[in-house]
Formats: structure tokens, sequence, C-alpha cells
């Protein structure tokens, strides 16, 4: 299903940044510089009027529910009381995944997708903070605590706050291309990809000074990606052994050496399939793999789409 009609849920106790995490994906007008698609985009909630919102400010929703019935993506924004949902919506939810729309739950309102039984034997997420009590209210889930989001047959839960925008630049790369994705995460001034295997939040503190980050590092790997970047040579340049250089690798990104390099070798190789004439074994190359072989398993892993499928959903380019 393509989509481009997208509706979002509110109910009393609305969380502004929940909503505004998903009026400024999907909510967009076009702009020339961006050429970013446009969505038929609405708000709803039970009964069309004043709906309290948690920071002083209240909403005005000129819809009902029923903007539901056609939606290709209902996202449900996340409410302060969020263990407790009206049935109405709970229901109308519940019928959106039944007919086919993709559901995108921000932050805590998975607890919605438990009351409508759509958590049940799926993987899922929320803000760490509640994720315990999401299991112990719906032991049939299959909650994973650590993770930024998680997509699960047409169903996306994400952790909090700035997690639901990674969530929702996952759905426009996975119907639009990372191209589109890119630009939109450009626009919003957030970086272009977190995988959703990332952590949630990571032990190391700010450090004051660059040098005492790996951040230099990180954009040294990432323009050495055709090359072998083992943990015993990234250690040595980072002037740690080892086992001190991977225990601060996760503090600070969350994930370990390998998951991350593999992540960015598998957005490289997005990247030159969207925009570039290049066969895959040149783009094995290029981004690190070696051979095609290892790239489509890569690839079709983390993207769950095989590359040259991928070439023909978003470009024009055809190549062996």
């Amino acid at each position: 299903m393509s989509i481009q009609r997208v509706v979002a849920v509110v109910q009393d106790g609305a969380e502004p940044f929940g909503l505004g995490a998903i009026c400024e994906v999907w909510a967009e007008p076009y702009h020339p510089d961006d050429d970013n698609p446009v969505f038929d985009f609405t708000v709803c909630t039970e009964h069309p009027g004043v709906v309290t919102g948690r920071a002083g400010f209240d909403l005005v929703v000129e819809h009902g529910l029923e903007a539901m019935a056609d939606a290709d993506l209902v996202c449900i924004s996340p409410k302060h009381d969020f263990d407790h949902h009206a049935p109405a919506v709970v229901e109308a939810v519940r019928e959106a995944h039944e007919r086919g729309a993709w559901i995108f739950a921000h932050c805590s309102s998975s607890f919605l997708l438990g009351q409508a039984g759509l958590l049940d034997g799926r993987r899922c997420t929320t803000h760490w903070r509640y994720a315990e009590q999401l299991q112990r209210a719906f032991p049939k889930a299959l909650v994973d605590p650590d993770v930024l989001y998680v997509e699960d047959d047409r169903i996306v839960t994400g952790a909090g706050s700035a997690a639901g925008i990674d969530a929702a630049l996952h759905l426009l790369r996975r119907h639009f291309g990372a191209k589109v994705a890119a630009t939109a995460a450009r626009r919003i001034v957030v970086p272009p990809h977190r995988d959703g295997g990332q952590a949630q939040f990571v032990r190391a503190p700010v450090r004051e000074h660059e040098a005492e980050t790996l951040a230099p590092l990180l954009a040294w790997i990432s323009g050495h990606l055709d090359e072998s970047l083992t943990v015993e040579r990234l250690a040595r340049r980072a002037h740690m052994s080892p086992r001190t250089f991977a225990r601060r690798f996760r503090d600070e990104t969350g994930t370990t050496p390998l998951q991350w390099i593999t992540n960015q070798r598998v957005a490289l190789a997005e990247e030159l399939l969207e925009n570039s004439d290049l066969g895959v074994e040149q783009i094995a190359q290029r981004a690190g793999f070696g051979n095609g072989a290892t790239l489509r398993h890569h690839f079709t892993r983390v993207r769950g789409i095989a590359p040259l499928a991928y070439r023909r959903r978003f470009t024009c380019i055809e190549s062996a």
C-alpha cells in the first residue's frame, strides 16, 4: 500500500511534542528545494471540538474518527493518561489495521495498540520508562525496551520523543526511498538514519571536548567504509585497547562497532542503488561488503528487501 492519506488521532491530554513530531514529517507542504511528497493529512478525535492539551494549551479538532476510514497511515499521538483510551478510538484503530492501513504508535501510545489486541505475538517497543508496564499489561506482546522503533506487520511502535521522528523517517524510507527520507531529515535537522535496533539511551555522559568522544573516529569510518574496519584497527586509531574501545563505542552509540558499521554500509549501498547505475558487485565493493552475495545478505536483513528490488522500487535504473 502506498501512503498518501495520513490521519493523526488525538485524545484529551495530548502530548504536544508527540503530535508535533507527527506533523513535522507528514503534514509538511511542498517546497521546491526539497521536491518532497505531500500527504493528505488530517487530525481527528472521537468528539470534534476542543481537545485538551497537557502543556497549557488546547487543540481545536474538526474531524471525527470517520477520518480514519480511508487512511493509509494512522498515527496515534501520545497522551498524558496513556493507559486509558476511549473504546471508540481503540476500535477504530483496530478496524484500520484490519483493512490494511499502516499504524504508527508514538511513545506511550503503544498502550492503545495493546488494548486493541494488535500487540499480541508482535514485537513492539515504547519509552523505556514504561516498557515493563507495557509487558505486564499485555503479556502476549513481545516488548523490546532497548530499541528506538520496531516494525511488525504494518505496525510501527516508537520509543519516546525524538525516536518518533526516527520511526517516521523509517516509514518514509521504506515507502519512498532513502533520498526522500534524507531530504526530510535535513529539513528537520536530524540525522538521516538511526537504525531501529539502536539503544534508546546511552550511558556515557556528554563530554566537553571533542577529543574525549568517538565523534572524529565515526566521521573517519564513514569515509573509509570500503576498507577493512576491524575492532583492533579502530581501537589502535582511538588509542585504546580493543576491550576498552568496544565498551566506549557501545556507551556512546548504543550499539556495537560491527552493527554500526554494517548499518552505515547498508545506508551507503542504499544511496548508490538510488543515485547511480553501478551494478551490485561494484556497489558491494564501494560499500565495503566485498561481494554482491554479502551485500544482498545484509541489505535484505536490514531493509527487508533485496538490493535490486529496492532499486526497481525507488529508481528507474536497472543493473545486473
